[in-house]
Parts: structure tokens; C-alpha cells; sequence
């Protein structure tokens, strides 16, 4: 767990709980606005917004959710702490995601070749959109910072949301305008196909953003270990005074907490307290390396 001290450990989940809480709100607010002027319009681009807005809602319920959950300190049951809520936080909101944006692709086909577009694109139309990207930015960029902070795996797939909102509303934006134009101007009939083309497009990026996510999230419910740590592990211990080997190192990532376990052999002759002494010197180098890291140390007598 992240050292902050008692005080620093309140705040910060204050602020992690906060960060959270303020996205379910913007979430909520999104997603009706997008929902009355989606049905309104008859845009599925507008529509098709509002879905991913109302996936945000869930996904920052459950985020508020693991938030408080993961930060419970360890217990009878859970000896490494709560920490992997986060990461099954995360995989849920990816595997939501991947099922709205099916239902997105394929209502947007079903336009297309039904022919039935009959879109009304108003000043509605666009003040929603300019809305939701304003809140986008500013939502993104407050959890991606709070994220980064105390190394939030569901803030960081919550930012994730509202960053992909920006692109994919972008993309609306564009699609309204191409539809306006095909009003304005004759021959250009096809650009009324713009809507439900902008929606497969903002589906698109977002299984492309959902993949990447639900693959660091599978890897830390499956303990990968972050790729080159053990090697880097072994390369400072070993070259520490008095460890003649470093092997057999291990480590796992709950959450924001990395959990490293290593063997080192030492002379036996040493004395308990002189093998502490190594020990305490171990440790402070790897927590130089991964700050905050819980560590445990095997020492063997060289053979």
C-alpha cells in the first residue's frame, strides 16, 4: 500500500472518493441531456453518445464503488489487502463497454441499409455535444491526475471513459455537421449517412481503447508481473555488498500495491542481526526502484 501515514491515508482516499463521485454526477447529467436530445433529433450518433454516457454512469458507480472497497486494509480473509477490486472493477466496465458499442454497430448497419434516416439536426443538436466535450476534458484530466497519484487502476479506467467521449463526440460533431450540409446543399444526399456512420466510427475507438484496458486489467487479475521488474530486482540486490546471489524472485501488483518476495544467499556465519541489516538495506533499494512496495526477503546460507 502507498505510504502516506494515517492522516495522508484518509486524504487520500477522500480524494480518490471525491474524483469518483464527482464522475458519477457529470455521468448522470450526460447521459439525460444526450437521451432528450437524441430522441428529439432522431440522431443515432446523438444516441448512440448517450449510451456510451450512460455505460460512464455505471462504470463510475462501480468505480465509486471500488474505490471505497479496495482501500479497506487487510483482513481475516483478504491477508493482502482489497486492492484487486480495482482491477475487477475495470474488467467489468471494459466488458460493458464492448457490449454497448455491438449495439451501437449494429443499430448503426441497420440505418444504413433500411435507408430510414430521419434526422432533424438543431442548435440542441450541437450546444449537447459542446457540453459534453467541455466535461469530458475536464473530467478526464482530473481522474487521469488523481489516477496517477495513488496509482488507481479504476480511476484510470474511469478516465479512460471520459477521455474516449472527447474523441467519440469529436466524431458526432463532424457527422451532424455532414448531415446540416446534405441539407444545404444538393447532390450532396449522401452526407445524411454521416450520422449513423460517425456512431460505427466513436464504437470503433472505444473496442479500441476497451482492448487495451481489459488487457492490463486481465493481467493484474491473473498476477503478470510488470514485464522486466523481477529482472531489475535481481540486478540491484545482486550487486549489493555482502548478497552473493539474488533468484527465485516473485512479484504481483493488487491494485496500486506491488507485492515482491525474493531469495538471496548470504554467509551463514553472519549473525542474526547482521542478516537483518542486509535485509533493511534490500529492502530500501527496492523501494527506491518501486516505491511503496511490500517486500519479503528469504535469506539462505550459501552452500
Amino acid at each position: 500500500m502507498l505510504h502516506f501515514g494515517k492522516k495522508g491515508e484518509q486524504s487520500a482516499t477522500l480524494e480518490k472518493q471525491s474524483a469518483a463521485g464527482s464522475s458519477v454526477v457529470a455521468a448522470l447529467g450526460l447521459t439525460a441531456f444526450k437521451i432528450v436530445v437524441g430522441v428529439l433529433t432522431g440522431s443515432l450518433g446523438i444516441l448512440a453518445e448517450a449510451a456510451h454516457s450512460g455505460l460512464d454512469l455505471v462504470a463510475a458507480v462501480i468505480t465509486a464503488f471500488a474505490v471505497k472497497k479496495s482501500d479497506k486494509p487487510a483482513d481475516g480473509e483478504h491477508h493482502y489487502g482489497h486492492g484487486k477490486v480495482e482491477s475487477l472493477s475495470a474488467f467489468i466496465e471494459t466488458i460493458l463497454l464492448l457490449f454497448t458499442c455491438l449495439w451501437i454497430i449494429s443499430a448503426a448497419i441497420q440505418r444504413i441499409f433500411s435507408g430510414k434516416l430521419d434526422i432533424e439536426v438543431n442548435l440542441w443538436s450541437f450546444i449537447v455535444m459542446g457540453v459534453s466535450i467541455v466535461i469530458d476534458i475536464s473530467r478526464s484530466r482530473m481522474l487521469y491526475r488523481t489516477a496517477k497519484k495513488y496509482k488507481s487502476q479504476a480511476l484510470e479506467a474511469d478516465a479512460l471513459h471520459f477521455s474516449t467521449d472527447i474523441w467519440s463526440s469529436a466524431v458526432v460533431v463532424l457527422g451532424l455537421l455532414c448531415v446540416k450540409m446534405s441539407d444545404w446543399f444538393k447532390g450532396y444526399e449522401f452526407l445524411h449517412y454521416a450520422d449513423a456512420v460517425a456512431a460505427i466510427v466513436v464504437a470503433l475507438i472505444v473496442v479500441q481503447v476497451a482492448a487495451k484496458l481489459g488487457k492490463r486489467t486481465i493481467d493484474a487479475l491473473l498476477d503478470s508481473a510488470p514485464i522486466g521488474l523481477d529482472k531489475k530486482i535481481i540486478s540491484i540486490v545482486a550487486a549489493l555488498p555482502e548478497v552473493n546471489d539474488c533468484h527465485h524472485v516473485r512479484v504481483r501488483l493488487l491494485g496500486a500495491q506491488i507485492f515482491v518476495d525474493l531469495h538471496i544467499h548470504i554467509d551463514g556465519d553472519l549473525s542474526l542481526r547482521e542478516v537483518h541489516r542486509i535485509t533493511d538495506d534490500i529492502e530500501r533499494a527496492i523501494q527506491r526502484l518501486a516505491p511503496g512496495a511490500d517486500i519479503t526477503v528469504h535469506p539462505e546460507p550459501v552452500v
